[in-house]
């Protein structure tokens, strides 16, 4: 639910590609909205119209659709991470699907998937995706003290990342949290070997991810590991304009390329993939 890590997923699913078979990635839930220790907002409709005017700011740097229409901030973490979590006992093409659909509850739809029921509704449709199973899954105890150990581990940054200077206009210092911790800033990635390790914090171009990753094992990445745009769209399903100019150079769109319309670009569907969504739950709220 972080507008700067919706705003960095051009680049990381760059690094899965180029990577791939060669790492092993894991993310950390780090329950950015806690409704658990933090108290609700006084004035919601105030703090929705700021939180809309901070992620418009913020896609003015990333170049990643935001909402026409926020309708109110994310009331928990908890339940998407909880239905992400639980997608990965479903295998990593599903948990990718998942979690992409989860974020663009908020950052295309505007609508946060804060409940149970909202998260596992935005999943429908997923290719291979039990959702029966992901529903008693996400309810279980062991997906609950998976992201309890992920909130947890985001609690404890790492020295360098307590102070992080920079020209980025995120650069990703840890933020002190409500009583009186720290947790890393969103997103951080940690890129790790049995002796090293380098950590990326914040906002950053490709070039400073993979200048980690040929510090710590030189030649790793495949230098070309981009798609047709056909291909592009076959294996990711949805593509936000940052992401095809990354991963897909080349004539754009391909046949059958569905754009959905927002403030500050399309996003883009594979067919199959709007087939399926347009008609029901995909549809953003109109603007103003």
């Amino acid at each position: 639910m972080c507008p700067w890590a919706w705003g960095s997923e051009p680049v990381f699913r760059r690094l899965r590609a180029a990577s791939a078979g060669r790492v092993r990635w894991r993310r950390a839930y780090a329950v950015l909205f806690d409704d658990e220790v933090e108290d609700p907002a006084p004035d919601p409709t105030a703090e929705t119209a700021w939180y809309a005017g901070y992620v418009e700011e913020i896609s003015t740097h990333t170049g990643a659709p935001r909402a026409a229409l926020l309708t109110r901030v994310a009331a928990s973490s908890w339940p998407s991470s909880l239905v992400a979590v639980a997608a990965e006992l479903q295998g990593s093409d599903v948990a990718e699907g998942v979690l992409r659909r989860l974020r663009e509850t908020v950052f295309v739809l505007g609508d946060p998937a804060d409940t149970l029921d909202r998260a596992v509704a935005a999943t429908r449709g997923v290719p291979g995706l039990d959702t029966d199973r992901l529903r008693s899954d996400a309810v279980s105890a062991a997906s609950r003290e998976r992201v309890e150990r992920d909130r947890a581990e985001a609690r404890r940054p790492v020295a360098e990342v307590r102070s992080v200077r920079c020209d980025s206009p995120h650069p990703g210092s840890a933020r002190e949290t409500p009583d009186g911790g720290f947790r890393y800033a969103l997103p951080t990635l940690l890129v790790r070997t049995p002796s090293d390790r380098r950590a990326i914090p914040g906002w950053r171009p490709y070039e400073a991810y993979a200048a980690a990753f040929e510090e710590l094992r030189p030649g790793l990445l495949e230098a070309s590991a981009t798609l047709s745009p056909a291909q592009a769209l076959e294996h990711h399903r949805s593509l936000t304009e940052p992401e095809r100019r990354l991963l897909a150079p080349g004539v754009w769109p391909p046949p059958g390329a569905v754009p959905v319309d927002g403030p500050n670009g399309p996003l883009w569907l594979h067919p199959d993939e709007a087939s399926g969504r347009l008609d029901s739950s995909f549809r953003p709220p109109a603007g103003p």
